[in-house]
């Protein structure tokens, strides 16, 4: 994969939406550099956009220009926004996962979490993770160092390598077909490790 393919808008990732494009350039105005710039979007979707399970909020959120609209999401529909407002300001900008238990503990069942990797010319790949703060989650912009929102403490939790230019289909899945946030959380997308 190249860059280009971390540039582009497509369904999920909708940047030429005019909303998105526009929040875009605003959060840009004033920065003097893509660093800043990535640290303002990344701290409006993580400070501005509600996490759908943290608030209790619906609807269902997918594409990058519903996150804004409604301003809420789960974890991957804000790492879709994430990647929208950092591509529409010609930021290279992916996707990634970690598998993570459910219950905290060393035992299924485990799910996905969405977060993203931003390519900074001076760091190169870097993850950020704009799921939002709360007791116990703290996740920060402060690069090369990377401040997640969760750290893999299990057997069985993992970060899964790849950078990827569009959602997992799991993730996809789950969004598009469940009608409210409980039912996100009760179908949350998942992987086995090979």
């Amino acid at each position: 994969m190249t860059h280009s393919d971390y540039l582009k808008s497509t369904t999920y990732i909708d940047w030429q939406t005019p909303s998105v494009l526009a929040k875009a350039r605003q959060l840009a105005k004033g920065c003097e550099s893509v660093d800043q710039i990535a640290k303002a979007c990344f701290e409006f979707v993580r400070y501005q956009i509600k996490h759908s399970w943290d608030f209790e909020l619906n609807p269902v959120t997918l594409k990058a220009s519903e996150v804004l609209e409604h301003g809420t999401g789960y974890c991957y529909a804000k790492s879709h926004l994430l990647a929208a407002l950092l591509r529409a300001n010609q930021i290279p900008a992916g996707l990634c996962y970690q598998r993570l238990t459910i219950s905290g503990d060393d035992r299924a069942p485990y799910c996905l979490h969405g977060l993203n990797a931003v390519y900074l010319e001076r760091f190169g790949w870097y993850r950020i993770d704009a799921r939002g703060n709360k007791p116990g989650v703290s996740a920060q912009f402060t690069p090369p160092i990377e401040k997640l929102a969760f750290e893999l403490v299990v057997s069985g939790e993992a970060d899964l390598p790849q950078i990827l230019p569009e959602p997992m289909p799991q993730v996809i899945k789950v969004l598009s077909q469940s009608k409210t946030y409980l039912e996100v959380a009760q179908n949350l997308p998942y992987i086995e490790l090979i």
